[in-house]
């Protein structure tokens, strides 16, 4: 299984390439968003523990809102149901870096950012595409995204620790900020590369055709 999600993982950017349009994606090939849940788990233990946190630093809303702007809304909201899933099946996908599993583990310090990334990926999908797929719409969108997430993790962490705004505020949004937007611009620079690899391509396939 392992071997399958790497080769899977592996081709995701050629797979993306060749899609014909967004709707595709995740769709007609059920692997792609297979893989998809495995670069997410992937991104969640790639993860940094802040000591004054109970929620650690990982690469996950890099990968979120990468995912959310290359897969059509639909696909993308779906990619990422399946990854809670299997995440509440057991399967070792949420980040290493938080104790517990399963199912328990979408009701502990993370849960709030964990649920709301179907919201998430799907909202930065339809952004991007309701701005004509330009880098501008594309920052909007990851920017939308990310920050959806971490009001989702703040308002979790407040009902759960029933803190002050201010201590909720200090521990699961500050600390993130500068990086959620690195990963924001990052994702969105990546999504305008992809798309501006797939034109040259399409440009050239309905030339020799």
């Amino acid at each position: 299984m392992a071997e399958f999600l790497f080769k899977q993982q592996a081709a995701l950017p050629a797979r993306l390439l060749r899609a014909n349009s967004p709707a595709q994606i995740g769709w007609r090939t059920p692997a792609l968003a297979v893989a998809a849940t495995g670069v997410l788990a992937v991104s969640a233990h790639i993860s940094i523990p802040l000591g004054f946190t109970p929620v650690p630093l990982t690469m996950q809303t890099f990968a979120v809102l990468l995912l959310g702007m290359l897969f059509s809304p639909r696909a993308a909201f779906a990619t990422m149901a399946l990854y809670l899933a299997e995440g509440a099946a057991g399967l070792p996908v949420f980040s290493s870096a938080v104790a517990g599993g399963g199912f328990v583990h979408l009701f502990g310090p993370d849960g709030g950012y964990l649920l709301c990334y179907p919201f998430a990926a799907a909202l930065a999908g339809a952004i991007y595409r309701a701005g004509g797929r330009r880098f501008a719409s594309s920052l909007g969108g990851a920017f939308a995204g990310a920050a959806l997430i971490l009001a989702a993790g703040a308002l979790w962490l407040s009902v759960l620790s029933r803190a002050g705004i201010s201590t909720v505020v200090a521990e699961s949004v500050v600390p993130f900020l500068a990086g959620d937007a690195v990963k924001a611009a990052a994702a969105a620079a990546c999504v305008s590369t992809f798309r501006s690899i797939r034109k040259p391509a399409k440009s050239g396939s309905s030339a020799n055709s």
